[in-house]
């Protein structure tokens, strides 16, 4: 196992490979392919279901074989192999896999011809030979033999993840040669390299060791940017340095400042070994006057962590290159998502995702792999091979400033803890010594989390340390329950079966009939329960629109699949204006999922397709680094939030306007303000008027005297929108109308821009365009206002499409 991933510019990917499934334990040996027809691989690093399509066979062996065409003398490094697997070489077992999340190097010294054989062994005949006997078992992942094997969770979690465990190489098989006379990498023993700030300065401290009976180079270096600094030889073969960059540019998550990187790269003897980019940023985290919260502060700036639970770029490959990570992450950026999680039950991803999330300032929560089970932490081999996982993990993403916080895994301490499990059965040695000493060796600039969820008295509960709220969600609590249960991190949250556009439902011929049995083969459920997500998505529709799901569904299911789009975005865009408030105890939130597993009503704020839902619009408004929102506080009045991520001061003028019968301005508000960079402030909507009125109609003096307000933001100098928000104090659906809706297409500049306007309040407008969309959707429409929306993607091609809203008779279309 390499110590650190170098310059990969002078490797070499296998990738021509033929593959063969056999009854499992026929061939012991990689000659008995020799008379068997195999299958040409289309893509490797990949797996058996990408390549079929299908699942591959819980009782089959699966081999992969390829033919060197020219001589080579290096090393062979298999990044990942899922999950039990042999490395034949020329008819010889050179090494065995028993973990998909571990590297496997091997020194050779091949003549053209040679054979390499990867032979997959079948994982069902190991299950079921596998333990029994556990303190508990989850009713989430099955079976509960694989908590022995490390493999992902991935497949094996019937009811909202496709069935279908991973085999094949799901990373890269690489060649490096040796370097000849230079150093090359296979020369070096061990590397630490270390960014980490001294005040308003960057330090980059390296120390590098060779191998024994390498020639000890005369001259070493280190860059990093334009600075470099010739290494200090402190014994043989050992090297060490530091440099130090004045007034670094510090990075940031995007939403709160500039991601700055740094190039580094090691010079040695002339050959240069380039070692990746870095950042240079301090994290700490702030418990709370109470010392039971839990907030990141990043270069002494504190900040609210929002965005999306990752699952995968494709479930059936488990990709792991640049461009199939771009699109997922740009949208998650596009979002104003300034972290991503990646739970214990998917994979760790490659140093791609990292190096992307680098360059795009998105923060990333790390579980390690482990959920639910009860391991068997007191087997030493275990263990060791946990301390190895994380190694492997760690030194590959050494200069990663976007790992943010590392976390042991997800609901192993719940799953323990609602089993009726003592507090001495929750953690263990993988949780509570092992990982951590790995990270404090290798990342000891990352905070470290034991569990998700943990931090309380139990381990679930919302108002202490991390926890996974779904009160508003699974639970079906009132959206009041989002401030009621003090949440201080949620790593997971508001999870719903949230609807695809239209579009996205007929690319995958799912029907738009909500009871129909393809429909249901994409909506999510936890297992063993009477109910699944679209019934909680149904209960806020009702709790909230005041209509009935059952009937809408058969009567008129198009306004029940509108309805449900809107709802949900409705409770995504409240919730995490609550949550965002300056009063709130909360400092992070993340929604379970960025991304669908599958076509379908799944979790995902994005389809399976890559085309944003509703919820994403919402979010994309909630997580504005410059953030408007209003909180309805009863008897109170109303309280706008305003909260500038931003590390600029902002002057604005903040107004409002409360509307009756779509079209009346009854009472109108406005103040000027002045916030600083990284500032917040809360204003009572009754500080900004001059009498009283029921904002809030919680008096009940007689009727209700508005039906919506309207806040905007606008920029002092310019008049600029820069933000707006709107409250209703009654979500009863308006009836449907003629709004005066109108949709106009103009290209200005080489951008195609939708005008969009409405003489009355418009409810949750809706863009559909035939091709690419547009950058905001599924938002209202202030009486007698105009909202410019670009549509993007179009590549070259002129736009066309429907515009509709909740509340409108018409239907408006628009042509290009």
């Amino acid at each position: 196992m390499r110590p650190f991933a170098l310059s990969r510019s002078n490797h070499v990917v296998l990738s021509a490979w033929e593959w063969f499934e056999t009854p499992a334990a026929r061939f012991d040996s990689s000659a008995g392919l020799a008379g068997l027809q195999g299958v040409r691989a289309n893509v490797v690093p990949g797996t058996i279901a990408a390549e079929t399509g299908l699942p591959a066979r819980e009782a089959s062996d699966y081999w992969y074989r390829t033919i060197l065409e020219a001589p080579f003398a290096g090393q062979l490094i298999f990044e990942g192999l899922a999950t039990l697997c042999e490395i034949w070489i020329d008819g010889d077992k050179r090494a065995e896999s028993r973990s998909m999340f571990q590297p496997v190097a091997i020194d050779v010294d091949l003549a053209r011809g040679a054979e390499i054989a990867l032979a997959f062994r079948a994982l069902g005949p190991q299950l079921a030979a596998a333990p029994k006997r556990s303190r508990w078992r989850p009713a989430m992942i099955a079976p509960n033999g694989l908590r022995h094997f490390r493999t992902t969770a991935l497949g094996s979690m019937p009811g909202w993840c496709p069935p279908g465990r991973p085999v094949g190489p799901t990373r890269p098989v690489r060649m490096i040669a040796r370097g000849g006379h230079a150093v090359s990498e296979l020369d070096i023993a061990a590397l630490d390299i270390r960014p980490s700030t001294d005040g308003e300065d960057g330090l980059l401290s390296v120390s590098l060791e060779l191998k024994a009976g390498v020639s000890v180079p005369r001259m070493v270096s280190l860059q990093c940017g334009e600075r470099s600094v010739e290494l200090e030889t402190g014994r043989t073969g050992r090297f060490e340095g530091e440099i130090r960059i004045a007034r670094v540019r510090k990075w940031f998550p995007h939403t709160h400042g500039d991601p700055a990187l740094y190039p580094v790269s090691l010079e040695i003897e002339g050959t240069r070994l380039d070692l990746g980019r870095t950042g240079f940023r301090e994290i700490t985290v702030d418990r709370g006057p109470d010392g039971k919260g839990f907030g990141l502060v990043i270069n002494g700036v504190p900040v609210f962590c929002r965005g999306a639970n990752w699952t995968n770029a494709d479930i059936r490959a488990l990709p792991c290159s640049r461009e199939a990570y771009a699109p997922w992450l740009r949208l998650a950026r596009e979002a104003g998502m300034n972290m991503l999680r990646v739970p214990g039950v998917s994979v760790y991803e490659s140093p791609a995702f990292f190096d992307l999330c680098d360059e795009m300032g998105i923060l990333v929560w790390q579980d390690m792999m482990f959920a639910n089970f009860d391991y068997p932490q007191g087997d030493p081999a275990f263990l060791a091979a946990v301390g190895e996982e994380a190694t492997a993990f760690l030194s590959a993403n050494r200069l990663a400033p976007s790992l943010a916080v590392l976390c042991g895994g997800s609901e192993v301490f719940q799953q323990a803890a609602m089993l009726g499990q003592p507090l001495a059965a929750w953690g263990g040695p993988v949780f509570d010594t092992v990982l951590p000493e790995v990270l404090a060796r290798l990342r000891p600039d990352v905070p470290y989390v034991p569990n998700s969820p943990s931090g309380g008295a139990l381990p679930f509960l919302t108002n202490e340390g991390v926890s996974h709220y779904y009160g508003v969600g699974a639970y079906m609590r009132p959206l009041e329950d989002a401030r009621r249960a003090e949440v201080r991190f949620a790593t997971e949250s508001l999870a719903f079966a949230n609807i695809p556009e239209e579009r996205s439902l007929f690319r995958a011929g799912i029907p738009p009939i909500p009871h129909h049995p393809e429909w249901k083969r994409g909506v999510p459920r936890d297992a063993g329960a009477s109910w699944d997500f679209d019934d909680v998505r149904d209960h806020y529709l009702e709790a909230l629109f005041r209509v009935s799901a059952m009937h809408l569904r058969r009567d008129d299911p198009e306004r029940f699949l509108a309805l449900s789009r809107a709802v949900v975005a409705d409770v995504m865009e409240t919730t995490f204006s609550e949550w965002r408030r300056p009063g709130s105890p909360t400092r992070g939130a993340l929604v379970w999922f960025l991304q669908d597993l599958a076509p379908g009503a799944g979790w995902g704020v994005i389809g399976s397709d890559g085309n944003p839902k509703s919820a994403w619009y919402a979010l994309k408004r909630a997580f504005r680094p410059l953030h408007l929102g209003i909180t309805d506080e009863g008897v109170n009045g109303l309280n706008f939030h305003v909260v500038n991520d931003w590390p600029a001061p902002v002057v604005a003028r903040l107004a409002f306007t409360a509307w009756r019968d779509g079209d009346v301005a009854v009472v109108h508000g406005a103040r000027d303000l002045a916030l600083e960079a990284h500032d917040a402030v809360t204003i009572p909507a009754f500080a900004m008027l001059e009498q009283f009125f029921d904002l809030t109609c919680a008096y009940r003096f007689g009727p209700p005297g508005h039906q919506v307000l309207h806040a905007s933001l606008t920029d002092a100098a310019t008049g600029e929108v820069l933000a707006e928000a709107f409250h209703r104090p009654d979500r009863t659906v308006f009836p449907r109308e003629s709004i005066g809706l109108t949709a106009r297409a103009v290209l200005k500049e080489g951008r195609w821009i939708l005008d969009i306007a409405s003489q009355r309040f418009g409810h949750f407008v809706q863009i559909l365009p035939d091709r690419g969309r547009p950058d905001d959707n599924w938002f209202h429409l202030a009486p007698g206002s105009t909202r410019r929306i670009e549509l993007l993607g179009l590549d070259g091609q002129v736009p066309a499409g429907e515009v509709r809203a909740l509340n409108a008779r018409e239907t408006v279309t628009f042509a290009g």
